[in-house]
């Protein structure tokens, strides 16, 4: 998923030191209490949390009934348990520190304490009764997610575990009549999308996501799985693709957690729903029990799309990591209403690029179109661009038509500039790729808001040639090729707001092979099953990088059936 960590997580899986577990990283508050091995400190500091925590001492009594049962514990092992933060955890285990045992990192109490709560402490589970008849398919997610790349910290990327993709999936089995219906997932790092699939073979799946990576894993298991699961590239501050709007049944979303974050996520989902009255909208999302007004500025931004919590399963969701949460999240199902879609119009006109808890495009961090050293100064060298793509100052070349990014990607500029400007805000570098596809334009001038680590010329050489200058990348449009293939790809490339199949369709009958639009459709579709109805714009890296080698497929196809309804029938060798 995009999908993206709770605030505040570490990104990995955090363990406790052998000599005391995660203390050596504390840090007192009003709600911690201090060692009972400090001077002065009373014998029953146990009780004491207990009881500054009110009602909500039921998660340390679990905590406690778990430290006695037995079982040997990490830090993480047991936040994750206990869906409690990481920092309650540890002020409950300095206040038990003397009858720890303890084994390398981990520990555990030789027996439960007076305080320990022994009867069942979960809530009602949804779920649970169906988890064990799919042990198969939780190895088999558990697999799946180790050896998936890496999360990416400044995407707010960590893990669910296998467990709980699996029972989002039971969960939208049990909920909702799955068969013939449409899943989008918006962000899907977790890979709930193959858990899904998985699971209820008849339903159809659609990935956005900005990770190329996870992108190109989902569909390398998906076409191996024969799954149907579908990949789309998408920054979504920069819109949803054409091809998932009004696209799906239900969405769902683990998304940065920030309040910006969520709302621009659960926004994204609302636009891919297809039935405005029936469709639902799955979120994860999770807060510190320490830090109640972070999570009702999510819940009030989620009120202001007018979207009804439809039902809330708390601690829903477990993750490798985010132990400043508890490594859990809830799960709320969102319903819309016929107020929903005005407030996501209006949500989504103004997305901003801060949406993350960390890295440059933070809500905290200085990383923004406006930022010192990130806006572009006026064009050099006596280029003078006839359109000017994104957030450029006022003062540089007032006259110069301006349009948004976001218009840029979603459709073709009037008039075929042949010299634009790009503006590249800090956090969008991932859309340089499609924002220099957008155009035909002779060349193409894009500012960055620092020099590229490296340019992306394996996935336009057969369009520009690059340069770069500081932060400034240059793209000359380089000539059509003199082969077929050449010419077939060049022409997808250029009409790249154009649905992929139709212009490929269109360029193999243009080649002089013959023959009709339905066996010119049958031999895209037999070299490119994934081309369906996605433009170029929308491709994921992995499937730009396979066009080249699919068009020379579908040319070979293409002569084979020419030969085939030749009377003479094929050429000797």
């Amino acid at each position: 998923m995009e999908s993206s960590s709770p605030a505040g997580s570490t990104g990995a899986t955090t363990a406790g030191t052998p000599s005391t577990p995660g203390v050596s990283a504390r840090s007192h508050d009003a709600n911690d209490a201090k060692s009972p091995t400090e001077p002065g400190v009373p014998h029953d500091a146990t009780a004491e949390l207990l009881a500054r925590a009110g009602v909500d001492g039921r998660r340390l009594r679990g905590a406690l009934a778990a430290l006695g049962d037995g079982r040997w514990w990490t830090l993480a092992d047991l936040v994750r348990e206990t869906a409690t933060s990481r920092r309650t955890v540890e002020a409950l285990l300095r206040t038990v520190e003397p009858e720890l045992e303890r084994s390398g990192d981990r520990f555990r109490l030789p027996a439960p304490p007076a305080a320990a709560e022994v009867r069942s402490l979960t809530p009602a589970d949804p779920v649970a009764h169906l988890l064990p008849g799919h042990a198969d398919l939780v190895a088999r997610m558990d697999e799946l997610i180790a050896k998936a790349p890496r999360g990416r910290h400044t995407l707010d990327h960590v893990a669910a575990t296998g467990e709980t993709v699996v029972r989002r999936a039971l969960l939208m089995d049990a909920r909702f009549w799955l068969d013939g219906a449409r899943l989008l997932c918006v962000g899907d790092h977790d890979l709930t999308s193959l858990a899904t699939a998985m699971l209820h073979p008849g339903i159809e799946v659609t990935v956005v996501d900005v990770d190329e990576r996870i992108l190109a894993y989902i569909a390398g298991h998906a076409d191996r799985l024969g799954l149907p699961v579908r990949t789309r590239w998408a920054d979504l501050r920069l819109g949803l693709p054409g091809s998932a709007r009004g696209w799906a049944d239900l969405a769902i979303t683990d998304p940065p957690y920030t309040p910006e974050g969520v709302a621009l996520f659960v926004a994204r989902g609302a636009e891919g729903l297809r039935d405005r009255e029936q469709g639902r909208i799955l979120l994860a999302y999770g807060a510190s029990e320490r830090t109640p007004a972070l999570a009702l500025k999510v819940q009030q931004a989620l009120s202001r799309l007018n979207l009804l919590s439809e039902a809330v399963y708390p601690d829903f969701n477990r993750y490798l990591g985010a132990e400043a949460i508890g490594s859990a999240a809830d799960l709320y199902v969102l319903r819309p209403t016929t107020k929903t879609w005005p407030a996501v119009a209006a949500r989504v006109e103004s997305p901003g690029t801060a949406i993350y808890t960390q890295g440059p495009q933070s809500v905290e961090s200085a990383g923004s179109p406006g930022a010192p050293g990130a806006a572009p100064g006026a064009p050099e060298d006596g280029f003078a661009p006839q359109v000017l793509v994104g957030e450029w100052p006022r003062e540089v070349l007032p006259r110069v038509p301006r349009t948004r990014l976001a218009t840029w990607l979603a459709k073709p500029h009037a008039g075929d500039p042949e010299r634009v400007a790009v503006a590249v805000p800090a956090g969008l570098e991932a859309a340089l790729p499609r924002l220099l596809l957008a155009t035909r334009a002779r060349e193409v001038r894009a500012t960055l808001a620092a020099p590229p680590e490296r340019l992306p010329a394996d996935l336009l050489s057969a369009v520009y040639e690059l340069t770069t200058e500081g932060r400034t990348v240059r793209a000359v449009r380089s000539p059509v090729p003199a082969t077929d293939a050449g010419r077939i790809l060049r022409h997808i490339l250029d009409n790249a707001h154009g649905k992929l199949a139709n212009t490929w369709r269109e360029a193999l009958t243009r080649a002089g092979s013959g023959l009709t639009k339905k066996q010119a459709r049958a031999a895209v579709a037999a070299a490119a099953p994934w081309a369906g109805d996605v433009t170029v714009l929308e491709l994921p890296a992995h499937r730009l990088r396979e066009l080249p080698a699919a068009v020379t497929r579908s040319l070979d196809a293409t002569a084979r059936s020419a030969d085939a309804t030749d009377p003479a029938g094929p050429a000797p060798a």
